[in-house]
């Protein structure tokens, strides 16, 4: 493992476009950098080397893992794909920002916390809208001026259309709407409610690709408090929650995939009071790079850590399984 202080050298696992568009820029404008990519294409990793000004480029992740000066990788491969890859970093001594979900279903996820924990490494899971300032602040609104919250209610789809080979629709890499984008709405539930007991969810598979293209669920507590989830690839972009308490509630749209060149909002009435609050633009993916490269310093658990990883696969599985037995699924 790297003893090196200072910034982090990262490795970039895969060409990813969530690689290109938002991480590989935000590690640029942070005080790290991306020392080498990767792909099974050599020719590829060259290429997309080159478009981004990565000094160094391999036909193969293992060689990636090889290379000494490499302190962290950053995993943006298929689902299906993370765990594998994020255990053989570390056995390289390598900390792991891997974006969400971290496994394809919850023992998977465990199996590789434990597996990081042994290695001694920093693991992340990357969910990008814990780190902006406005989640920040849904979350202090909640805290100190909401009283029993009651409901909340998530959304997150978006269009998939003409990309029959697309890797979010193959069932082997463990594709589908809830893992690909209604994983946000299932986090950000779960950080406002906290863990549920039940887990009810019907979902359609509009292209027969073996996956699901539409979700909808709802969270259960025993307490009678409740949550509202649902995800897809079939309409156009929607990313949005409400949060009801017995003394208000909070609206934000543009929820999770806020955009980093336009300031955001966030809506709420609280005893009667209304407001809405504006956020200057911020990259809330530099925001998290340097949450993790400050947790790889200081040895400290990283907000959306390992843990926190597995506790929302827990709740993935439980809809996962309702949507495809029918009735109702205690979350365990």
């Amino acid at each position: 493992m790297s003893t090196r202080n200072g910034p982090l050298t990262f490795g970039v696992l895969g060409t990813a476009g969530i690689a290109r568009k938002a991480v590989i820029p935000a590690i640029a404008a942070s005080d790290h950098a991306v020392g080498a990519v990767a792909s099974r294409d050599g020719d590829r990793a060259a290429a997309f080397a080159e478009s981004q000004s990565i000094a160094r480029s391999y036909g193969s992740y293992e060689a990636l893992l090889e290379d000494d000066e490499i302190d962290a990788v950053y995993v943006p491969l298929p689902n299906g794909l993370h765990a594998e890859w994020t255990t053989r970093a570390a056995d390289a001594g390598l900390h792991v920002l891997c974006e969400k979900p971290l496994a394809a279903d919850a023992a998977e996820a465990r199996e590789v916390v434990d597996h990081c924990e042994d290695r001694g490494v920093t693991l992340m899971e990357g969910f990008m809208y814990r780190y902006h300032p406005r989640t920040e602040r849904v979350l202090e609104l909640v805290d100190r001026e909401l009283h029993d919250v009651r409901t909340v209610s998530s959304t997150f789809r978006f269009p998939l259309y003409d990309r029959p080979g697309d890797v979010r629709l193959d069932p082997a890499l463990a594709g589908g709407s809830l893992m690909d984008v209604g994983c946000y709405p299932v986090s950000l539930a779960r950080t406002v409610l906290g863990e549920p007991d039940r887990a009810y969810a019907h979902a359609n598979d509009t292209r027969d690709a073996g996956v699901d293209t539409e979700l909808a669920g709802v969270l259960e507590y025993a307490d009678g408090r409740s949550a509202q989830v649902a995800s897809g690839f079939d309409t156009r972009l929607v990313q949005r929650y409400r949060i009801d308490a017995t003394n208000g509630w909070i609206e934000v749209e543009r929820a999770f995939d806020a955009p980093d060149d336009e300031p955001v909002e966030l809506t709420y009435e609280v005893d009667g009071r209304r407001g809405v609050e504006t956020f200057d633009p911020v990259d809330q993916y530099r925001l998290q790079v340097e949450h993790f490269a400050d947790r790889v310093a200081d040895g400290a658990n990283p907000l959306t850590d390992g843990t926190e990883a597995v506790a929302n696969m827990r709740v993935i599985d439980a809809l996962a399984e309702s949507a495809a037995e029918g009735g109702a699924v205690d979350v365990s």
